[in-house]
């Protein structure tokens, strides 16, 4: 990805929900003017979500949701049910497709009122308007209270009044909240200490890191990038120069080598603690680092990963993580992993959570996940802040977020 890419993470998400051939995949393709989604005529032709990252105006830069039919049927049917009901946990903006050349059916109110618990805007297409035999169709009451048009997909009929409607309904994403450009003035040195070991993607960035440079660079800031083998030679060279950075931000697995390294009057934090406070979970996350002090003989710890990647050996998440916990504690513990999408919804097994920086994660995601924890009570903290926590310089490395 390149640093003027829009990360999927930060873009809105579209989800778009209805029964098998309510047609769903034409409005895509009517929406984005392109042939993205395949459309026939046979019953459950989107057999799994489909995400895709476009440019859709009025609204920017977009994630549209293609999902399975609502009504699908048999075991494996039902798989796909559960699998389009999954994606609402991303979803910013719901479009729910009904076929207006057909009563609404109680799979359109299930998924109808899904979408209104969980707060998610909605409009409510009725698709087909142009082999409609009456001008509308019969709504249940719960349902007339919401945005409603009448499209052709075929026809493109309203679509473009369906396109400003869901510009003025999306939500500006992330509009007062700051990755970093909030703890930085203009022309301040911010040096980032990136370890490159075989666990570095080769020949670029991780997102994380990419997002905290840009984000940096927007605001006037002078980013300094540094291994953590050279860290102590770029601090020298700046002080010789008469300058001091204004904030050092680590990967949180060598936090303890660099806490000793940087002078206490100079800011220190990391990124994945960054994300948190990004992804408005920081004081959770901090409370649910303190649960690590509690773990007794036998208990289970989740360990939570937003992306995707080939492990190797050494890997945090399954490796170095579960070594930390274990020397920390003194106990002997039960690990469990997840990656990608997979959350469980049913956390009692988990006596704390420790999750990535969810960098791959958009908002509604990330606080889905939180919000499950909460529920059940079930402590959840992120990599970096329980790696801080447990080599005890927790304290220092929010200090300059508060």
């Amino acid at each position: 990805m390149s640093l003027n890419a829009v990360p999927a993470s930060e873009r809105i998400h579209i989800g778009i929900f209805g029964r098998r051939n309510a047609g769903k995949s034409s409005l895509i393709n009517a929406i984005t003017g392109q042939n993205l989604a395949i459309v026939s005529d046979v019953k459950g032709t989107t057999t799994d979500p489909v995400l895709k990252s476009m440019e859709l105006l009025p609204l920017g830069p977009v994630v549209i949701i293609d999902t399975p039919g609502l009504d699908d049927l048999g075991e494996l049917g039902s798989l796909r049910i559960q699998k389009a009901r999954q994606m609402l946990n991303k979803t910013d903006l719901a479009l729910l497709v009904l076929d207006g050349t057909s009563p609404v059916q109680e799979e359109d109110l299930e998924v109808f009122r899904l979408i209104k618990a969980k707060e998610i805007p909605c409009i409510l297409v009725i698709n087909k308007c142009d082999l409609m035999t009456s001008s509308e169709i019969l709504l249940p009451d719960e349902m007339k209270t919401e945005q409603v048009l009448y499209v052709s997909a075929m026809e493109k009929k309203n679509i473009q009044e369906l396109k400003e409607r869901m510009g003025r309904l999306a939500e500006s994403k992330k509009e007062n909240i700051h990755l970093v450009s909030d703890l930085i003035n203009p022309t301040d040195f911010v040096i980032l200490v990136i370890p490159i070991d075989k666990a570095a993607p080769k020949g670029r960035l991780i997102l994380p890191q990419q997002q905290t440079i840009r984000d940096i660079l927007e605001k006037g800031g002078i980013p300094v990038l540094t291994r953590d083998s050279e860290l102590e030679t770029t601090l020298k060279k700046l002080d010789l120069a008469g300058t001091k950075p204004a904030l050092v931000i680590t990967d949180s697995q060598i936090f303890a080598q660099v806490s000793a390294l940087v002078p206490k009057e100079i800011p220190l934090t990391s990124f994945s603690i960054l994300f948190a406070r990004y992804k408005g979970s920081l004081d959770y996350a901090v409370a649910g680092a303190k649960a690590l002090d509690s773990l007794q003989d036998g208990d289970c710890v989740l360990i939570s990963e937003g992306c995707t990647h080939h492990r190797q050996c050494g890997d945090i998440g399954t490796q170095k993580l579960p070594d930390m916990l274990k020397k920390h504690t003194g106990k002997d513990l039960v690990f469990a992993f997840t990656s990608g999408t997979e959350f469980p919804l049913d956390l009692s097994p988990y006596q704390v959570i420790i999750h990535c920086g969810g960098c791959m994660l958009n908002d509604r995601e990330m606080k889905f996940r939180q919000t499950c924890a909460k529920n059940q009570q079930v402590p959840m903290t992120n990599y970096g802040i329980a790696i801080a926590h447990m080599k005890g310089i927790l304290d220092r490395s929010i200090a300059c977020l508060s």
